[in-house]
């Protein structure tokens, strides 16, 4: 896996945005989240990380974001390698 390597809790850890397993058959999610807890089943407490998934690998990070160990502040949907970013519908005021 490409990892990214630092004692830094503010850099990203995790995969790399040009990380294999974003051109994977079975991926479909990427996700940047906070690990809360240090019974989180990823990662170190006050640490981000940023991972591409399978559907099955982000229901469990919902799972796991639901009991409070993580907090997912980034998603995207993975097609074929490409990230498509979430984006929040604005309101338009008159």
């Amino acid at each position: 896996m490409n990892y990214i390597n630092s004692t830094s809790p503010d850099v990203i850890q995790g995969h790399d945005l040009l990380a294999l397993e974003r051109f994977f058959d079975t991926t479909r999610h990427m996700i940047e989240f906070d690990v809360l807890t240090h019974n989180s089943p990823v990662g170190d407490k006050g640490y981000k990380y940023r991972v591409f998934l399978s559907e099955e690998g982000y229901q469990k990070a919902l799972s796991a974001q639901k009991h409070g160990d993580i907090r997912i502040f980034k998603h995207a949907r993975v097609i074929e390698g490409h990230i498509l970013y979430d984006t929040k519908k604005h309101q338009m005021s008159r």
